[in-house]
């Protein structure tokens, strides 16, 4: 223990320097290596050699105040916990940098040299476990494993890479893919990896919001601002005050909305619907979209100036078609997770199914798969995934009703949606949309007839129709 403190720094900083040498000869007997600075400014050079496990200064300074000195050391994004000595009734002061600024702590002056011995040590268990969780999480990265991001191919090794890299600092990200490839566990993964971690995160979907509203999520709105405003609301900057904001969706944004978020994301202040003052914000900015923005600038649907504000860091996650040696690993990570979501007991994939998984192109990608799994497992029930738990045509195969060949693939369920390429039989069509919405109702087949408009007697001899096709394969 006493070899461990030996090796953890702590810079105390107080422009007095008769409490200063005090307090630094005190915590120097408890077993730690320490420096003194005289203010802010003194202490972000030691820093530059120093590097301190924990930090103890004072309020009121000189050049650069406490205060100040813990906004500097935030915007860097590589803060220790630091705890603020106060004085003369700095108690409410202290009690927002730590909630605002995000300091560990405050203690009164004159200095409780036991409470404070208490304190450093608490702060350098808590560093030293996020420390361990940071070192974890790189670990797991490296064994495709990043949040709820599996992957171990080149391509997603890159974009594992790229996150750790930006996630420690304050830029604006702009992440990139495919629909259903990931793009909100990406933002997640930044988010819960940078240093506003125990902030919130804000996702706001641009697509799934009628304009007319968007405005109101985003900035937020007084009583009475428009028609149904009966209360004061908070938009998703406020909400993520000290944390992080997703813009999903971004290219879907009305252009006369984009003006105001630039502003927003430019002066880093916020005006509600109908108020009269600005909120001043300190929150980090994530977009993604699924569509190129190039093409959106040229036809004059998104504002060139604010894609330049948000496209300081872009992050381009690859289809599951381009990845496909992460099937096994994927597979295995949503067996697990929807074994503890259904209750089953489905234990692996059977080769020849990863194998149908392998050829075929996944349009839905991460997404579809998991749907795809979801309704394998829940017929499945317990043991091996087998070809006859998969959705019928799925990946272009023959349909189960039928020995002829077909030119294209059969219709399919991609979560709330039903896909019909040409080619595909009535049949199938009909098969594809009775088990989607089974899926949906839980397998509430009275629900489900009512959804179908068909009567249960209907859909009960259908069930069976396909259960006599199946066993018969």
């Amino acid at each position: 223990m006493e070899t461990e403190r030996a090796v953890t720094r702590v810079l105390v900083v107080d422009d007095e320097e008769s409490q200063r040498t005090a307090l630094a000869g005190n915590i120097k007997l408890w077993g730690y290596t320490v420096e003194t600075a005289g203010d802010g400014e003194e202490a972000l050079a030691k820093l530059e050699s120093f590097e301190a496990h924990v930090i103890v200064t004072d309020l009121n300074m000189p050049r650069m105040t406490g205060q100040e000195l813990l906004q500097r050391l935030r915007d860097r994004g590589d803060a220790p916990p630091v705890i603020v000595q106060t004085a003369y009734g700095g108690l409410e002061t202290a009690l927002e940098m730590v909630h605002k600024l995000g300091a560990f702590w405050f203690i009164d002056k004159p200095v409780d040299t036991l409470a404070l011995r208490l304190l450093i040590e608490r702060a350098v268990a808590q560093e030293k476990l996020a420390e361990h969780a940071e070192r974890l999480e790189r670990q797991l990265s490296n064994q495709g494993l990043l949040g709820e991001m599996v992957g171990s191919s080149s391509k997603m090794r890159e974009v594992f890479s790229l996150i750790h890299q930006v996630s420690p600092s304050r830029a604006a990200v702009l992440i990139t893919g495919e629909s259903g490839t990931g793009k909100e566990l990406a933002a997640r993964a930044i988010h819960s990896l940078s240093p506003r971690r125990n902030g919130p995160f804000v996702a706001l979907n641009c697509a799934a919001m009628p304009d007319s509203l968007m405005e109101s999520e985003l900035f937020g709105h007084e009583k009475g601002a428009f028609t149904g405003a009966v209360d004061r609301r908070a938009g998703c900057f406020e909400l993520a005050q000290n944390g992080t904001v997703l813009l999903d969706e971004i290219g879907d944004m009305p252009i006369a909305l984009q003006a105001k978020l630039l502003r927003v994301l430019e002066d880093s202040r916020v005006r509600r619907l109908g108020g009269k003052s600005e909120i001043q914000l300190d929150v980090r900015i994530l977009a993604a979209t699924n569509s190129p923005l190039d093409a959106a600038i040229r036809e004059g649907r998104f504002r060139e100036d604010l894609f330049y504000r948000l496209n300081v860091f872009p992050i381009p996650l690859p289809p599951l078609r381009e990845r496909k040696d992460d099937l096994p690993a994927l597979t295995a990570a949503v067996l697990s997770d929807l074994n503890s979501k259904h209750g089953t007991k489905v234990t692996d994939v059977a080769k020849d199914v990863l194998d149908r998984f392998r050829a075929y192109n996944w349009p839905g990608n991460v997404r579809e798969l998991r749907n795809v799994m979801e309704r394998a497992v829940i017929l499945a029930g317990e043991g091996t995934i087998l070809a006859v738990h998969l959705a019928a045509g799925f990946g272009g195969q023959v349909s189960l009703a039928s020995s002829a060949p077909v030119a294209a693939p059969a219709a399919y369920g991609i979560g709330d949606e039903l896909r019909i390429p040409v080619g595909s039989t009535i049949e199938q069509a009909e098969r594809a949309l009775i088990e989607l919405t089974l899926e949906h109702t839980r397998h509430n087949k009275t629900r489900a007839a009512e959804v179908l408009g068909i009567s249960q007697k209907t859909l009960f001899n259908k069930l069976k129709e396909y259960g006599a096709q199946t066993a018969g394969v």
